[in-house]
């Protein structure tokens, strides 16, 4: 199940080496999954997780690749772009070849058009910054600094920013200002509202949901059957 997957070299950059999260048997459908994005990817791990074992037992391959950058990457995540991560996605899909693709989230923004598949609960680029910006704002103001949103995008589209915890650069930053996800030929959206309760992601620490999980499961299945 926990395995690895090569970049190839492209534009002068060596090949690399990511983790990789696999339910690989073969099968004729093969799901990539392009999970959510910085905090909200710590509280939907263990569902994105579920999510996989139950279209395992459902007879459909899935991979949850890491990126460049992010979780055990060795790549800094300070120098990644939304370039970077969207030709990554799609070198994953054709290394493992991914005949779907279900994007979690902000992981709308890569997922990559040439496959059919679902945007679960997809978030843009202007949504997660604000979302991140006013985390960072109201921890400065519990340690006594007075910060706006407004200041530290200005400093993060110069010299990048780090947010949360996550240092973000500017080429990044200054890429999600504006970046929204789009449904490419053969995908389509499947809103929170099809799955019943509040997302996890607005819960205060990493949580899963069977009810919820069987749900989007059974969407895709049904979405694969026809």
């Amino acid at each position: 199940m926990i395995s690895t997957w090569n970049i190839p070299a492209a534009d002068g950059t060596p090949a690399s080496e990511e983790l990789l999260v696999a339910f690989d048997r073969g099968r004729a459908v093969r799901v990539l999954v392009c999970p959510a994005w910085f905090d909200e990817a710590n509280k939907l791990r263990r569902f994105t997780i579920e999510v996989m074992r139950r279209l395992d037992r459902a007879g459909i391959d899935c991979f949850l690749p890491d990126l460049p950058g992010c979780n055990e990457s060795l790549a800094s995540l300070g120098e990644q772009t939304l370039e970077g991560w969207c030709s990554a996605a799609t070198a994953a899909a054709s290394v493992l070849g991914a005949t779907h693709v279900l994007a979690i989230r902000a992981g709308a923004l890569v997922a990559p058009a040439s496959l059919p598949g679902w945007h679960y609960a997809p978030l843009g680029g202007p949504k997660l910054l604000r979302g991140m910006l006013r985390a960072q704002t109201i921890a400065a103001r519990e340690a006594g600094r007075e910060e706006s949103s407004e200041s530290l995008m200005a400093r993060g589209r110069s010299e990048g920013l780090a947010l949360g915890g996550w240092p973000l650069g500017a080429d990044l930053l200054r890429t999600l200002e504006s970046a929204e996800p789009a449904l490419a030929p053969g995908q389509s959206e499947i809103a929170q509202s099809a799955l019943g309760g509040p997302g996890l992601w607005l819960r205060a620490e990493p949580d899963d949901d069977a009810a919820q999980a069987d749900a989007l499961a059974a969407i895709i299945t049904g979405g694969v059957a026809a």
